[in-house]
């Protein structure tokens, strides 16, 4: 089921001025969050100066990164004229975590040889997320991958030696190795990767206009590069593959290259 309603008027937040172009934007209005809205016919959307895809009757998407700015704008044109809508985003506060003491050894960069294949896996991720597909499911009512304990989540970092390392983009939930995950919306599988450097076993699912789903740590995956999958139907399994600590589902939402909280597209875990 769509979650917007083809020719449902929804009221706007307080947030986001009112505009007669725009007749709907649903989404949590906080940096890393996904928002999906739809304009009247025959408009035109931007983000600042990036051209948003509007499907034939309407829908986009629009996704604001980790620290994203907190003043955004929608550039919305027809026929010549223009109607700006700005949106206001909250500031998140992030867990920040200082490690002193760390052997150099662990902070280093790996040699050149293993930048190669890093270099080579993420150019295949990035192209994966680049996709610009017509699929519908973005729209959808997202569902978890999988339920259990929390164990990282989205913008967290930690400062090693005083040197930040990266921040983590994903929420992870903590099962056993060989637990089944399922598609969190109909997809279309973009990447299987059995082994990268870093994230071990990743899978991304195209969702539909750039947003897709990324799941990595796993110790098997159940589907193949161009399968279809419908929203549910299990698609891998968790596991501890590439630089993990112990055996969980990473769950990664990407707007394009932007990165994105899964956390804002389902509703609480119970």
């Amino acid at each position: 089921m769509l979650r917007i309603v083809v020719g449902l008027l929804v009221l706007l937040a307080d947030n986001v001025m009112a505009s007669d172009w725009l007749l709907s934007l649903e989404g949590e209005r906080t940096q890393g969050a996904l928002l999906r809205g739809q304009v009247a016919p025959g408009v035109a959307v931007k983000l600042d100066d990036r051209v948003v895809r509007v499907t034939g009757d309407g829908f986009f998407a629009v996704g604001f990164g980790r620290d994203a700015a907190l003043q955004q704008s929608l550039v919305l044109e027809k026929q010549g004229e223009t109607q700006q809508v700005p949106v206001t985003l909250s500031k998140r506060d992030y867990d920040i975590q200082r490690i002193e003491g760390v052997p150099k050894r662990t902070v280093e960069p790996p040699p050149e040889a293993v930048l190669k294949r890093i270099r080579r896996e993420v150019a295949e991720i990035k192209t994966a997320r680049d996709t610009d597909s017509a699929l519908l499911a973005f729209l959808s009512d997202f569902q978890w991958p999988l339920t259990g304990r929390i164990s990282g989540v989205y913008g967290s970092q930690r400062v090693y030696n005083g040197k930040p390392g990266r921040p983590h983009f994903g929420v992870d939930v903590a099962r056993p190795t060989g637990t089944v995950v399922v598609a969190p919306a109909d997809a279309v599988v973009r990447l299987v990767q059995g082994d990268n450097y870093y994230s071990g076993g990743t899978l991304i699912m195209d969702h539909g206009y750039g947003v897709s789903s990324t799941m990595i740590h796993l110790s098997e995956v159940l589907v193949e590069k161009g399968q279809t999958v419908k929203q549910g139907e299990p698609v891998a399994k968790v596991g501890a593959s590439g630089r993990a600590t112990g055996p969980h589902l990473d769950w990664r939402l990407n707007w394009f290259e932007v990165k994105l909280d899964p956390v804002t597209v389902v509703p609480p875990m119970n």
